[in-house]
């Protein structure tokens, strides 16, 4: 993957991070975004420590010209120009996970779950597309709190659904490869720690990007039983 080119919004922790580890790994140059500057320099620094190609950008993903200079950034970071990989891996939760029922919330973690977790998928796609490279595959995490009436998770939980709904809108809508990867309950600060490590289902992005069939992918939720499948 020495000419491949991944971007990984939310890439400084959780399954963002673990999904930088694993392509930089391959050897693709990964450019990270995130909105702790510092995070982002110490991850690249990691990145690069461990023999990869890596590059970051302060990113917050409400802001569109944030997410702009990102792309942008990436763009130009790789052997060849363009971006290979898109993985809008940032996401918030305000509250404990599970403990959030939407008639309970306020307003203001409504707007912040869907502008992050939402319009910020919306806003890492769109931003992208100037840049992507014919066979680019987007890879939108997603889970069964998306698609699932799940006691006590509220706007999380809507928001999620947005950020799938907004992929299916990308596939349907142009000529690229935008799916959604369910890796069941990974353990993040979003999950409450509870889950299978993000260690253990990075890999199964890099397979997403490479080896999966692009017409089982595009527009579609693929889970991690057809991962297991297909590389057993």
């Amino acid at each position: 993957m020495d000419e491949t080119t991944v971007v990984v919004t939310g890439g400084t922790r959780g399954i963002g991070r673990a999904v930088a580890e694993a392509f930089a790994t391959e050897g693709a140059t990964v450019v990270v975004g995130a909105r702790d500057a510092d995070a982002v320099a110490t991850t690249v620094d990691a990145l690069e420590h461990a023999g990869g190609t890596a590059g970051g950008h302060r990113t917050d993903v409400r802001d569109e010209y944030d997410v702009e200079r990102l792309t942008e950034t990436a763009s130009r970071a790789g052997p060849e120009s363009g971006i290979d990989v898109v993985v809008p891996a940032a996401g918030i939760y305000h509250g404990e996970p599970g403990q959030t029922p939407t008639d309970g919330e306020s307003y203001s973690a409504f707007d912040d779950h869907w502008r992050t977790n939402g319009r910020g998928v919306y806003a890492t796609i769109r931003e992208s597309l100037p840049h992507l490279t014919d066979d680019a595959r987007v890879l939108v995490p997603t889970g069964s709190v998306a698609r699932d009436g799940t006691e006590g998770y509220g706007s999380y939980a809507i928001s999620k659904a947005t950020a799938k709904a907004v992929a299916r809108g990308f596939a349907a809508d142009t000529e690229f490869v935008v799916g959604c990867l369910d890796p069941g309950t990974v353990a993040t600060a979003l999950s409450g720690e509870i889950g299978r490590g993000p260690d253990s289902v990075a890999p199964m992005f890099v397979w997403a990007a490479t080896e999966a069939d692009p017409t089982t992918l595009d527009g579609e939720i693929v889970g991690l039983r057809e991962w297991k499948q297909a590389t057993r």
